[in-house]
């Protein structure tokens, strides 16, 4: 891997059991999907989430004005909600968490900050099997990209371009919830720029 490109594309085997929170979200295929940040948004924080060989929106990202609590609303193709994320500000580590629309915890991002990147880790209730999952994520010194892992075998992979910072690529193993995945890969985002801002 070079300085300013992305990761060599890993093999991402079908995930069995599917890994998911939304089943209705699960991809049947390998997908890539494209989150790109709306950079003239008036949040900053909204996001277009869409399958690369389609163009069809996968989920809307829109981030909320005037909140305590930097939160984004996530929701379908079709506007019904699926979930919020949003940071926790109690805690000594950055913790992003997803919230139904009744505010049940549906999973949690917590980021552990490294001098060489990000570290991630993604805990959550498999909808497949009712057991705990728990995805780990670390990304590289310059925030080019990262294998999504679960049990050590990769499910997903994050890549950009250096000179694109606003937009990501991520692929998805057939069996893995593209709607956890984008939350994934938000909170993957929102720990990069905070890695940045303290260098």
């Amino acid at each position: 891997m070079g300085l300013f490109t992305a990761p060599a594309p890993a093999q991402l085997a079908p995930a069995n059991p599917p890994i998911a929170v939304f089943p209705n979200h699960v991809a049947q295929q390998p997908t890539t999907l494209v989150l790109k940040e709306k950079v003239f948004s008036l949040t900053g924080d909204s996001f277009s989430v869409k399958n690369a060989a389609t163009g069809q929106t996968v989920v809307k990202v829109a981030g909320k004005l005037l909140t305590l609590r930097d939160r984004k609303q996530v929701t379908d193709a079709s506007g019904h909600p699926l979930y919020s994320l949003r940071s926790k500000v109690i805690t000594i580590h950055n913790v992003q968490v997803g919230e139904s629309p009744d505010g049940k915890e549906l999973f949690r991002v917590r980021s552990h900050r490294l001098v060489l990147g990000a570290k991630l880790t993604a805990t959550f209730t498999n909808a497949s099997t009712g057991q705990e999952c728990e995805l780990n994520i670390k990304g590289d010194m310059f925030g080019m990209g990262s294998v999504i892992r679960c049990n050590g075998q990769p499910v997903a992979q994050i890549s950009r371009q250096y000179l694109n910072a606003a937009q990501y690529y991520v692929t998805v193993a057939p069996g893995v919830d593209l709607a956890l995945i984008a939350g994934i890969c938000m909170a993957f985002d929102e720990a990069e720029n905070e890695n940045r801002k303290t260098e």
